[in-house]
């Protein structure tokens, strides 16, 4: 199905199950919604489970002509009014949980929103100044980038030889100009204010290939808790996708 974002783009999102409370899984940068098929099978008899794809992403719209993290924001919000769900829990991960701390304010019935391995220290996040000579090795080298690079960031020791290859070859299925153009909106967006705006508890699981700072963000969240995983790298639902499921089943089960 497709919901129409602020700005015209089709967002492309599926729906499984029929329960009041809808699961609505956000990915990262350069992500679908495959990435949470594992989450659906395991939740979708309890759960309305809602995937789906950012503009310039999978199946979405790519002709935003206006990159921003209020409009990755609408997105989000575009698909949430469509479900129409009594209940919310906004999942989202990477560089998507910049973007759902955006649009937060603007769901109704969202009861909570949960952080997979990203927002993990707000005292510490990157500037664009920063991120600039990262973001011009992706414009020189795309592919030295994602095959030299970037696994030293993104996997552990124990990530599955699969899950690096399908994500490599995901990444490659654009140039480095429109990887820049889809990342770059996170890093103009002031991270802590928007924490602030977020009034519904937020719970984070995240893993130990880079530590999170709990105390850190309890300063900006009303209500934060965090979970690490260990062995595993940036993409816990598709590399650990059992633990992950039982961290995020507690999360939605327990309200502390």
């Amino acid at each position: 199905m497709f919901a129409r974002s602020k700005d015209g783009v089709e967002i492309y999102y599926e729906v499984t199950g029929d329960a009041d409370t809808a699961l609505v899984f956000v990915h990262g940068w350069m992500g679908n919604v495959r990435w949470w098929d594992a989450q659906r099978d395991a939740f979708a008899s309890t759960h309305r489970v809602v995937a789906l794809d950012l503009a310039g992403h999978g199946q979405s719209g790519r002709t935003r002509t206006q990159w921003s993290a209020e409009a990755y924001a609408e997105d989000i919000i575009a698909v949430v009014q469509a479900v129409s769900a009594p209940r919310v829990v906004l999942v989202a991960h990477s560089m998507a949980g910049a973007y759902a701390l955006t649009a937060c304010p603007a769901l109704e019935g969202l009861a909570r929103l949960i952080l997979v391995d990203t927002l993990k220290n707000l005292d510490a996040t990157p500037t664009l100044e920063q991120v600039a000579p990262m973001m011009a090795s992706y414009r020189a080298d795309y592919r030295a980038a994602v095959e030299t690079a970037l696994p030293r960031f993104l996997f552990s020791a124990q990530t599955p030889p699969a899950v690096v290859e399908r994500l490599t070859r995901e990444f490659l299925t654009v140039t480095g100009d429109v990887a820049v153009t889809l990342l770059e909106p996170l890093y103009r967006l002031d991270l802590r204010a928007a924490a602030r705006s977020v009034q519904v508890p937020v719970r984070g699981i995240g893993s130990d290939l880079n530590p999170g700072n709990v105390e850190a963000n309890r300063a900006y969240f009303r209500d934060y808790a965090y979970v690490e995983l260990t062995g595993c790298g940036h993409y816990p639902m598709l590399e650990a996708p059992g633990a992950f499921n039982v961290a995020l089943r507690t999360h939605l089960v327990h309200q502390g």
